[in-house]
């Protein structure tokens, strides 16, 4: 059933479904595998992974331990959020590119953020000024080939801060699996530990630290299959919503445990018919006549398209659902429109489709989409127009 109105949506504009309780179930699940000592942090990166950062807030800061941002306004906007519900703080940590005046603002919201290179010691003097304190975690390169220090850089690149203890906290060290994702072995993983375990020893040792480091490197793929990855932490994003990285990790996961755990999709797409008609056999549809009806055909015009981030590759390839019966996308998926065959599908009037998700017994998944359209699951729903309408189910 379409959503409640809402003023300041189109009447027939698509919307997302979120469903709390499936994030709140995979959250669980992951906590079972992770077994004891293992804090859960969810990633509300790429705008909660398309499925909407204010939706998603809630249920992810009661089912993690942390939250991870890249953003930082979107790190105080969660302090925001907490102050106005009154709910306890989690640790905020924003991994993304930080401007001085922002990290000021973040030293003084009490969210953290990651040390990726010896020029953000221009913080220092902001941050004296302003009397605060900033809690960072320093970065190590392991192999990725992006932020942060790579071994023979991460001596002199920390240097600045033992002479900062007044202004910044070395409160962690994380890193970033570069392979883990696309293969069935994990040797280039291992080399990465390695190279994190020596820079978590070089850091506290160039640093004279005695206090406790909180170490985090493993993301959904590592999470779910390299144990020894884990440390203190871990930085679950895609798994969080209900999807696999990658069919490599889900095989891996059989080969390693003897079965699949059940991630529950968070994400439906769904969108109401602008209208239905009939064309008779021989009718083109869409831009460049690429599809030809062979029979009369029933139709129904969805006013959607790749501007709302349904991608232009899944024309004539992907299929919709409506009332439990697949529908093939006709055509060229167009800026504002999409067509489907409905003509063997039940109901009148208005239909309501289904873009991603279940509906029935069929099921349309963000791995499907991602083969259709030659790109990944992360793609598919990360790219979904911020200004379609998201409700908490």
């Amino acid at each position: 059933m379409p959503p409640p109105p809402d003023p300041r949506f189109a009447a027939q504009a698509p919307w997302l479904e979120i469903d709390a309780q499936a994030l709140a179930h995979n959250a669980r699940l992951l906590r079972e595998v992770l077994g004891q000592g293992v804090r859960l942090g969810g990633v509300l990166k790429g705008n909660a992974y398309g499925h909407g950062f204010a939706q998603v807030l809630p249920a992810a800061h009661a089912a993690c331990d942390a939250l991870y941002v890249i953003d930082p306004r979107d790190g105080l906007a969660v302090r925001a959020w907490e102050e106005r519900e009154g709910v306890a703080r989690r640790q905020v940590l924003v991994l993304g590119a930080v401007e001085t005046e922002e990290a000021v603002e973040l030293a003084r919201a009490g969210v953290d953020l990651v040390l990726t290179d010896a020029g953000q010691a221009r913080f220092v003097s902001a941050l004296r000024s302003a009397a605060l304190r900033l809690r960072v975690h320093v970065h190590v390169d392991t192999g990725l080939g992006r932020e942060g220090f790579t071994l023979g850089e991460l001596t002199a690149g920390v240097e600045f801060l033992a002479q900062a203890r007044d202004a910044i906290e070395v409160a962690g060290v994380l890193s970033h699996f570069a392979n883990t994702e696309d293969v069935t072995e994990q040797t280039y993983a291992a080399q990465q530990l390695a190279a994190f375990d020596e820079g978590t020893r070089r850091v506290r040792e160039g640093l004279g630290l005695t206090a406790r480091l909180e170490r985090h490197v493993a993301a959904s793929a590592a999470a779910l299959l390299l144990p020894h990855a884990r440390y203190d932490a871990v930085r679950v994003g895609i798994a969080l919503y209900g999807l696999w990285p990658s069919s490599e990790t889900r095989l891996s996961m059989r080969a390693l445990t003897g079965h699949v755990p059940e991630l529950r999709p968070v994400l439906s797409w769904r969108c109401r018919s602008q209208l239905t008609k009939w064309l008779p056999a021989g009718s083109y549809v869409g831009y460049g006549c690429t599809y030809r009806c062979p029979v009369d055909t029933r139709i129904a015009v969805l006013p959607m398209g790749y501007f709302d981030g349904y991608p232009r590759l899944l024309s004539s390839r992907a299929h919709a659902l409506v009332e439990g019966q697949r529908c093939p996308v006709l055509g060229r998926v167009m800026m504002n429109h999409v067509v489907i065959d409905v003509t063997r599908a039940r109901g009148e009037g208005s239909l309501t489709a289904t873009l991603l998700g279940r509906d029935g017994e069929e099921q349309v998944s963000a791995d499907q989409l991602a083969v259709w359209a030659q790109t990944i699951n992360y793609e598919v729903v990360t790219r979904i127009s911020a200004h379609i309408r998201r409700v908490v189910i």
